[in-house]
């Protein structure tokens, strides 16, 4: 069934099958003269010719194929024995083809250390949801912003909102909501309580993403551990993290540190600061009005 196989392949970046047996979405067809009879019959299966692959035996592609396959003459041939070429082709083809990164602003929380919404504070011209959302927009294709059940209506939020479908767990349940969402998608997932985000952070992050991974993530200074709540989880950290969950687990930093992920070092520490009280409040206005004063 469909969706056993893709449960077995969830770690998988690449699978091969054998197209005598199986279907799959593309083909790389293997010209050897001995199996050109077997190849004749399954003409009409070639729908999606990525590359061709010439056995020991074979100097060209079959005429049969040239009048059948569309553009045949714009398709990769190399030899079976070029080993380097047909690494690098599947190595550009899953870069081309790695999932499409999506962006979510966790503004979920009850902020009760806080004592107000600490999406809703404004520490550079809007609420802070609504700077956050506009930082990711220039590194994601949608953003969204993540809500609990009941917090708001949607009608009043200026960007897409994604409920909470996974109650009570915090942010381990808005990421898991974002991949019943879209499941196909990589989250780019980032707390609004970091005001001092900025654009280098970010563009580090994704332009270190390793789609491999499950995830790609920041070390953070303060705990030594990865940061979970700014960072990137791959499609294959959504059935890795409902495994945690079965097992009573709902930290995401611990599925961070027990899988294989991608870690990386800040440009600036500091952009990792997190705020969650008034006192905590007040030192990060001071440093963003000392910031902007040197900027000056």
């Amino acid at each position: 069934m469909p969706y056993q196989l893709k449960q077995q392949f969830a770690n998988a970046d690449l699978v091969l099958v054998n197209g005598n047996h199986q279907q799959a979405k593309a083909q790389v067809v293997i010209i050897d003269n001995n199996k050109k009879a077997s190849l004749l019959k399954r003409i009409e299966q070639l729908n999606n010719v990525q590359l061709f692959l010439l056995a020991d035996n074979s100097d060209d592609v079959f005429d049969f194929i040239k009048e059948t396959v569309p553009c045949w003459q714009q398709i990769p041939v190399y030899k079976l024995g070029d080993r380097d070429k047909i690494i690098a082709f599947f190595e550009a083809n899953l870069k081309q083809n790695r999932p499409v990164l999506n962006g979510l602003i966790l503004a979920g929380g009850q902020s009760l250390r806080m004592g107000v919404d600490k999406g809703s504070i404004n520490w550079h011209g809007k609420p802070q949801r609504y700077h956050m959302a506009d930082m990711l927009q220039p590194f994601c294709n949608q953003v969204f912003i993540s809500h609990r059940e009941g917090q708001l209506a949607e009608a009043e939020e200026p960007y897409p909102v994604l409920q909470d479908t996974f109650t009570g767990l915090g942010p381990y349940g808005a990421i898991l909501s974002a991949f019943r969402e879209n499941p196909d998608s990589a989250w780019l997932v980032i707390a609004c309580d970091l005001p001092l985000m900025d654009d280098a952070t970010l563009r580090k992050l994704v332009a270190w993403r390793n789609s491999s991974s499950v995830a790609t993530a920041y070390h953070s200074p303060v705990t030594e551990f990865p940061e979970p709540l700014i960072a990137i989880w791959e499609p294959k950290s959504y059935p890795i993290l409902l495994s945690f969950l079965a097992q009573g687990y709902s930290c995401p930093r611990k599925v961070l540190i027990n899988t294989d992920i991608t870690l990386l070092n800040a440009p600036d520490p500091e952009a990792l600061t997190n705020v969650n009280t008034p006192e905590e409040m007040e030192i990060v206005k001071r440093a963003i009005h000392q910031k902007l004063a040197a900027n000056l």
